[in-house]
Parts: structure tokens; C-alpha cells; sequence
């Protein structure tokens, strides 16, 4: 069975149980209100037709019985009305009686009147002479009457119940009428409310169904605070992380082809020239006074490709955090002197110069071959995109840290390819030539390698003005400590 229609069956019944049970409630208290409506009428009829009748001595002021003609007057009256009564004295005798109405009263009945009570009796069938008597019983209201403290009557007087049932047959068909009337508003009720959950569980599994075709952008609304509300707030956050996730997995996935596609260009080109050497070696087309020029041209692009075969292993070693690293205190000037004399050749040959501003004993807390590889990496960098121009290399103590500056006046770059010089293999100038058998992950090596330092590193450049690169370290106490080991 669809939810719909459970959902409905369970309104509906709550509904009808409902008001069923406040249908019989008010059945129960109205039949009991006009019970005693019957009973506080019959009682004033009773009290109406004692004051007309009672006759007194105003001399010795004592109760000299009741006026037959005002009794027969009453009788005629009330019994228009269908109300009946009798009379009895102290001694039980009955005095009088209208239309033969002959109630009996018990003993038990008799106490409780003598101490001033009234009887009610909702069904009785007392002898009456009348076209309804063998009909319908009667209710019955049974009362004293005292004078100076004394009881000097009982007044019997009663209605047919059917009177009472009469009106109760009306009002529960009144009440029938309106509870089909209800019932239907019930049953629309429920399909509304059924409905109203329903709606939010079928727009719930519409959007589940997109999901699982892959569309993550699908939305469902929520405009409530309720259960359902909360499940489709939690889809929606679903979709969202399905929907970052799956932009992660095709951003990856783009990474990874350009990878393959960038290291399949890079080793494509010594791979050529090897081959192309080799096939002229085997078929004698290259002269012996050549071949030594040839075997050096190979060990160049073999040791290019193993660099880029290392740098590749590097580079992932350092992204996963799978590298061992031993930081401590050492004096960063003396490297840096050092790196000056080794860069210096490659500077000259551009016709570049290497300026150098660090203060003697700067300490910086590093993992010492991976300063080197950091700084080596930046300033080869450098040289290489600057022609007949300055490399300025400064290093100072800040707050928490040192910081390094590595500045040119090259060729620069612009901020689209800032953004994107961390990527493997990414060349700002693809026009130029890898001059030093580069292999295009000498930048996202240092950019990993200052991140696990704790580090930070940054770069401003502008096109035909330069670039510059900013490296901080952070000192012992406020690096991270967390030595990667292999």
C-alpha cells in the first residue's frame, strides 16, 4: 500500500476515533442535561401548582390541605403538556391524582423525603390513565413539602420519557447529519495532510533519482521546520559535497591527463634524440670524428630524463608528506654564499648578476638539504627568465621567523600564470627553452617543501618588470612538529 493511502488511513482514523469518542461524550452529557432540565421543570410545575392550592388558617397558622378546583385547573393544565402528578399526605394516603396517576413510593423513599430530600427517578411506569401509558415510561420527580418545619405533603409529578427521547432523537440525528458532514471533511482533511508529507517524500525521491544519474545540481526545497524538512536539508548539503566532490574528481582527473600529457612532451624530446642518435650510430651516419659529440648529447638527455624521473618521485615524496625530514638550527648565510658561486656560471652565461644581501650568522630552523633544494630551485628560476639582469637575494629575521627575497628583473609574468606556477610541469614562457634540462617541477617542489616547514611562500610579478619570490620559515616554537619519515 502506498504511503498516501496509510498516511490517510491513519488521519482518518485519528479523526473519526476522535470524534466518535467527543460525539458520545456530548450525546452522554446532553441526554443527562435534559434529564435534568425535565427534572428542575417538573419541580417548578410541582412548586407552581402547591402555591395555587395550599390552603392555611391564618388564625392558628396550620395547613387546612389543598383546594380541589386549583388541583383539577393544574391537572387540566399540565397534563396538555403531558405532565402528570399526585398528592399524598403525611399518613402515605394519596390525596390526589391526575388522570389516575397512581406512583408508588417506597419506604426508603419515604425516609429521604421526611429529612427534605428529592427523589429523581429517570424510568418509571406507574398506572396512569391515559392513550400513552402503555407506551412509554416516565421520569419521575418525587418532592416534600414542609410548613413550619413540618412536612405536610408529597407532590408525585412526571413526564413521559418519550418527550425527553423525542428531543433526543432530533439532536442525534442533527448529530448524525453532521457527522457525515465531518466525515467527509475528515477524509479531505487527511488526503491534504497525507499529502502535504507525501509531496515533500516524492520530490525527495525525484531528486534522488537525478542524483543517481549524476546530476548534482539538483535542489529540493524546504520551506518547514519538521522531519522532512531536516531530511531534505541534509539531501541538499548531500548534493552539495556530492556536487564539490565530483568538480575535485574532475579537477584531479584534468590534473592527471595534463600530467601524463606534460611528462610524455618532456621525455618525448630526449627520447627522439636518443633514438635518432642511436639509429645514426647503428647505420654509420653520423662520422667518427662525431661520436663522442653524439654520446655526450645522449648521457645529457639521459641524465635529463632521470632528473625528471627523480623530481616526479620528489615531488610526490614531498606532496604526501613521505619524506624525512631533520630540522634544526643552522647558519643560513654561509648556504646561500655557497649557492652564489655554484649559480654564478649559469648567471654569467645569461649575462646576469647575483647580488647578495644576507647578514653573517642568520639562523633559520630548516631541514638544511631541503633549504638548499628550496633556494636552489628559486633562484635557478630566476636566472633562468631574466637576461642581462640582477638577481637580488636578501635574507632578514622577522617576527616568528626568517624571510628570504628572491628578486630578478626578467621577464616577469602575469597574474593568470602566478596563479598557476605551484602545477607540475607549468611554464610561464613556453617559448623559451628548458636551457638547464629543467623538468618543470622545480617550483611545486619548493611550494610543498615551504608548507612542510610550517612555512609560507609568495610571489609578486609583473610582465617585462619581474618577479619576486617571498619565503618565510618559522623559528623552532612556533613551527609545526611533525618529522615525515619515509
Amino acid at each position: 500500500m502506498k504511503l498516501l493511502y496509510r498516511l490517510m488511513i491513519a488521519f482518518f482514523t485519528v479523526i473519526i476515533t476522535l470524534m466518535t469518542v467527543l460525539s458520545l461524550a456530548f450525546i452522554n452529557v446532553t441526554n443527562e442535561t435534559m434529564y435534568r432540565n425535565t427534572w428542575n421543570q417538573l419541580k417548578t410545575y410541582s412548586d407552581s401548582l402547591v402555591q395555587d392550592a395550599i390552603r392555611y388558617d391564618t388564625v392558628d397558622h396550620t395547613f387546612k390541605g389543598f383546594e380541589n378546583q386549583s388541583l383539577l385547573s393544574n391537572a387540566a393544565l399540565l397534563s396538555n403538556q403531558h405532565v402528570h402528578f399526585a398528592i399524598f399526605d403525611v399518613t402515605q394516603r394519596q390525596t390526589f391524582a391526575s388522570n389516575g396517576f397512581a406512583p408508588q413510593i417506597s419506604k426508603e423513599d419515604w425516609k429521604k423525603l421526611k429529612k427534605g430530600k428529592t427523589i429523581y427517578l429517570r424510568l418509571t411506569r406507574p398506572q396512569i390513565n391515559t392513550q400513552k401509558a402503555h407506551q412509554s415510561a416516565m421520569t419521575e420527580v418525587i418532592r416534600p413539602y414542609f410548613y413550619h418545619k413540618k412536612m405536610i405533603a408529597v407532590v408525585s409529578i412526571a413526564t413521559f420519557v418519550s418527550v425527553v427521547e423525542e428531543n433526543m432523537h432530533q439532536l442525534k440525528i442533527n448529530l448524525a447529519i453532521a457527522f457525515l458532514i465531518a466525515t467527509l471533511a475528515a477524509l479531505l482533511i487527511s488526503y491534504l495532510l497525507a499529502r502535504s508529507i507525501t509531496k515533500k517524500i516524492d520530490q525527495l525521491r525525484t531528486a534522488t533519482r537525478q542524483v543517481a544519474k549524476g546530476n548534482y545540481h539538483v535542489k529540493v526545497p524546504v520551506n518547514g521546520k519538521d522531519e522532512v524538512d531536516d531530511l531534505a536539508r541534509s539531501f541538499n548539503q548531500m548534493t552539495t559535497a556530492l556536487r564539490e566532490s565530483d568538480q575535485e574528481i574532475r579537477r584531479q582527473e584534468e590534473r592527471r591527463r595534463k600530467f601524463l600529457a606534460d611528462a610524455a612532451h618532456e621525455m618525448r624530446t630526449p627520447l627522439t634524440t636518443i633514438n635518432g642518435l642511436l639509429e645514426g650510430l647503428r647505420y654509420d651516419a653520423i662520422p667518427k670524428e662525431d661520436w663522442n659529440h653524439s654520446i655526450e648529447l645522449m648521457q645529457n638527455d639521459t641524465q635529463r630524463l632521470i632528473r625528471l624521473v627523480n623530481d616526479n618521485l620528489d615531488y610526490e615524496k614531498i606532496r604526501t608528506n613521505q619524506i624525512s625530514m631533520d630540522r634544526k638550527l643552522f647558519d643560513c648565510s654561509a648556504v646561500l654564499n655557497n649557492l652564489k658561486e655554484q649559480l654564478n656560471k649559469r648567471a654569467v652565461e645569461k649575462e646576469d648578476r647575483i647580488q647578495l644581501d644576507v647578514p653573517d650568522g642568520l639562523l633559520v630552523y630548516a631541514d638544511y638539504d631541503r633549504f638548499v633544494q628550496i633556494m636552489f630551485n628559486v633562484i635557478q628560476n630566476a636566472i633562468q627568465f631574466t637576461n642581462k639582469g640582477l638577481i637580488k637575494i636578501s635574507a632578514r629575521r622577522v617576527e616568528q621567523g626568517c624571510e628570504f627575497k628572491i628578486s630578478d628583473n626578467g621577464i616577469g609574468m602575469t597574474n593568470d600564470q602566478v596563479k598557476n606556477i605551484w602545477e607540475r610541469f607549468y611554464k610561464a614562457d613556453q617559448s623559451r627553452s628548458n636551457q638547464y634540462g629543467e623538468s618543470g617541477l622545480g617550483l611545486p617542489i619548493v611550494h610543498e617543501l615551504v608548507n612542510l616547514h610550517g612555512g609560507k611562500v609568495t610571489v609578486e610579478s609583473k610582465p617585462k618588470k619581474g618577479t619576486t619570490f617571498t619565503i618565510f620559515l618559522p623559528d623552532p616554537q612556533h613551527a609545526p612538529h611533525r618529522n615525515s619519515q619515509n
